[in-house]
């Protein structure tokens, strides 16, 4: 089986680095840089993430973009060969939520993959459940699962939820 590009996207603090780290199996590559602004965080991801993943035999290539939309530019290069995207969401700072949604229609807009909305942070109450993300980002349901980016069998949802849109009834359990 050829390797499949999923990239992951969020607004900044949603948890994509954390939720990579947390995932994989090799050695994560990152671009983290000490942040210039006010954004709640120390350090910021400035081009991207990357790591590796197999479900079952299918390897998962993982490219984490860049938060702050000053590196939007990144966006575009990280969905190239993307076949598919999780777009993270902090469940527990819905002022973000709009923000999301924009990167959401942008980034189908340049590449029109299946996609699952993960919205993390289901570990800390309280917190926005993904039913209620899905209905306030306008998501059909089975689109949108909740997760905890540092707890790998939790972080791992978003991922087989995807491949299942992906590839039916074949994908990994």
């Amino acid at each position: 089986m050829e390797p499949i590009k999923i990239v992951v996207s969020g607004p900044v603090g949603a948890g994509k680095s954390t939720f990579i780290r947390t995932l994989s199996e090799t050695e994560i590559v990152d671009t983290d840089a000490r942040s210039s602004e006010a954004i709640g965080k120390a350090l910021t991801t400035v081009a991207m993430d990357y790591g590796t993943l197999r479900l079952d035999g299918q390897l998962l290539y993982l490219f984490g973009t860049p938060g702050q939309e000053r590196f939007d530019f990144m966006w575009d290069v990280l969905t190239q060969g993307a076949l598919g995207m999780v777009l993270l969401v902090r469940g527990d700072k819905p002022e973000g939520f709009p923000q999301a949604r924009r990167q959401l229609d942008y980034l189908l807009s340049q590449q029109p993959v299946p996609y699952v909305v993960g919205v993390t942070r289901q570990d800390r109450p309280p917190v926005w459940g993904p039913e209620e993300v899905a209905l306030y980002m306008g998501q059909p349901p089975e689109r949108v699962v909740g997760l905890n980016a540092t707890d790998p069998g939790s972080a791992v949802t978003p991922l087989l939820r995807l491949l299942e849109l992906m590839l039916g009834a074949d994908a990994p359990s």
